[in-house]
């Protein structure tokens, strides 16, 4: 691994510290292209404005036409955590600005796939809506939105994917996205957009008459929900998105969040009170997501739309579990898919340009996350394929892809559609992250594709493991007050947490739980503990390592302690 250390701008770095920001803190806001303490105010007057977002006044003036005529309106929703959050939102949004009839309907993960489908749309007007909307998806739903306009259905599409070369025919569609719109923050989640609808949807009822700035619903008592799927579905913290999880971690720490959040929490283990940006990403946000994985989504929703503190305790667990039974279902996955992926080169040989497994026994609700762990250990475009489960469509494999940095696999996706055409039964999907449905006899051609595109694209350079720190700490910071500090920050995705590095003296190691390795270090001559997970190989006495800082309890005592996060080669 090729461990690199961020350029700190002086300029910069020095003007932060004279307007008052702890040195620590300048250098690292520094080396991420903050410039002015202006940036750093996460103020809720200073959100980009909605009518910035394409799409948004017509929104409005629709969904407030509809509630005027107390038309029934159905989300259609995702099933992971943008887009159960999204759907909560949503749900309470709407209700808070006066809508009397919402519902929702998540498409299920192995029946209906991804995304607006005909067969949707029929379940909706079975249900008797007359205005569909879609969040976190709907996009690419060409199909789906005819045969919702067919039924009489009118469709709004709110949605933050990268559009195809078709847009859906919908009344409206929302999306930073989309051609043509200017919003700045293009990095916007599914929830954050549907949160733009409504505060659009509230500006209109105030021009209407139904209320005024004074007796107006107060919309930011729905930003916790929005921070916890914008922080899960690892979107770029660019400063709008930054401000939303700002705003709603505030809220959380203050015990101003949906009861069903709180039970996530407790039965993380987490306290509300010193909720991190961590909590989000690793511990509510896989319990919500492992309900689309394993189960139906329905369960998550209806634990973040609950206000009954019982129910939200008793589905709070429901998930937990369902979270255990995922992990262990992804160990064993994971631990056969990496055999499968390390079987398609020779020891001491690089790997191929991208990496493609399918085993019929793979679970098609984990694929993601053991493309994520393959991807991460070999550093390589992974995809990694199910046989669907749905009725009928045995012969088709359900994957999903992983990406590195330089390598966008949704125009990959695109290509390989274009080089082998017909088969990419469906794709869509990110930069770093898409997903494709193929026929399983497909699967040779799809991986050759593929790899080719790979081999194209990736060069040298690419394909080196890099990992980006912010070089040395200094001892006198090497402090639990300023661990403590550093996890009150807003970190994630674009905005990343602080990793140091330097060289460090390895003192004694041993394997706890047979797959992390424990240290006792010197860091600049003191003693440190530390812990590497996931890492069985021992280190040199000396070694270069890159580390996150973290604080443990013994015996009452907090000590700083470094997760290590990669070692120079």
């Amino acid at each position: 691994m090729n461990l690199l250390t961020r350029d700190v701008p002086p300029r910069s770095a020095w003007a932060l510290e004279q307007a008052g920001i702890h040195p620590l803190l300048a250098r690292l806001y520094a080396a991420r292209g903050v410039q002015s303490k202006d940036e750093l105010d996460d103020a809720l007057n200073l959100l980009l404005p909605p009518a910035g977002m394409l799409g948004t006044t017509e929104a409005a003036k629709l969904l407030a036409d509809a509630m005027a005529q107390n038309k029934r309106l159905c989300i259609v929703a995702d099933y992971d955590c943008d887009g159960a959050t999204a759907c909560a939102v949503g749900v309470r949004g709407l209700r808070m600005l006066g809508a009397q009839n919402v519902s929702y309907l998540v498409p299920d993960r192995v029946i209906d796939g991804y995304g607006l489908t005909p067969p949707i749309a029929q379940r909706v007007h079975a249900q008797g809506a007359d205005v569909l909307i879609t969040v976190d998806n709907g996009i690419a739903s060409v199909a789906g939105v005819q045969a919702a306009q067919a039924l009489g259905l009118q469709v709004l599409v709110t949605d933050h994917h990268l559009p195809g070369s078709e847009l859906p025919t919908a009344e409206v569609i929302v999306n930073p996205n989309q051609p043509g719109c200017s919003f700045v923050s293009k990095s916007m989640a599914g929830v954050g957009v549907m949160f733009y609808v409504l505060l659009a949807l509230r500006a209109e009822l105030r021009q209407r008459g139904v209320f005024d700035a004074s007796n107006q619903p107060r919309l930011d008592a729905l930003l916790p929900l929005v921070a916890l799927g914008t922080v899960a579905d690892v979107v770029k913290l660019d400063a709008n998105n930054r401000r939303l999880v700002a705003q709603g971690l505030r809220r959380v720490r203050a015990g101003a969040l949906p009861p069903g959040m709180a039970a996530l929490m407790r039965a993380a283990g987490r306290e509300t009170a010193k909720a991190t940006t961590f909590d989000f990403g690793f511990a509510l946000g896989p319990r919500i997501n492992a309900a689309g994985r394993l189960a139906d989504m329905t369960l998550g929703i209806e634990c973040l739309l609950t206000d009954d503190a019982g129910r939200a305790d008793e589905l709070a667990k429901q998930l937990d579990a369902i979270n255990r039974e995922r992990r262990v279902i992804e160990g064993d996955m994971r631990e056969m898919a990496m055999e499968m992926a390390e079987s398609l080169f020779d020891e001491g040989d690089e790997p191929p340009p991208a990496i493609c497994v399918f085993d019929p026994d793979f679970h098609e609700g984990v694929v993601g996350i053991v493309a994520s762990r393959i991807k991460d250990k070999l550093h390589r475009p992974t995809f990694v394929f199910a046989a669907s489960s749905a009725p009928g469509k045995e012969h088709e494999l359900k994957g999903s892809g992983r990406s590195i940095a330089g390598f966008h696999l949704r125009d990959a996706l695109d290509l390989v559609a274009k080089r082998a055409p017909g088969v990419l039964l469906r794709f869509g999907g990110h930069a770093m992250a898409a997903g494709c449905t193929i026929a399983e006899e497909h699967l040779d051609v799809f991986e050759e594709t593929l790899n080719q595109v790979a081999m194209e694209w990736l060069d040298a350079a690419t394909l080196q493991r890099r990992l980006e720190t912010d070089g040395p700490l200094p001892a006198e910071y090497r402090r639990v007050d300023l661990v403590d500090m550093l996890h009150h920050e807003v970190w994630g995705q674009g905005f990343a947490p602080p990793v140091f590095c330097e060289e460090i003296e390895v003192v004694s190691q041993r394997l706890v739980g047979e797959k992390h390795l424990s240290l006792k270090m010197k860091h600049q001559g003191q003693p440190v503990d530390g812990i590497w997970f996931g890492r069985t190989e021992p280190l040199p006495s000396r070694v270069k390592l890159a580390y996150r800082l973290d604080a443990d309890e013994w015996q009452g005592q907090k000590r700083v302690r470094f997760l290590v996060e990669g070692a120079e080669d």
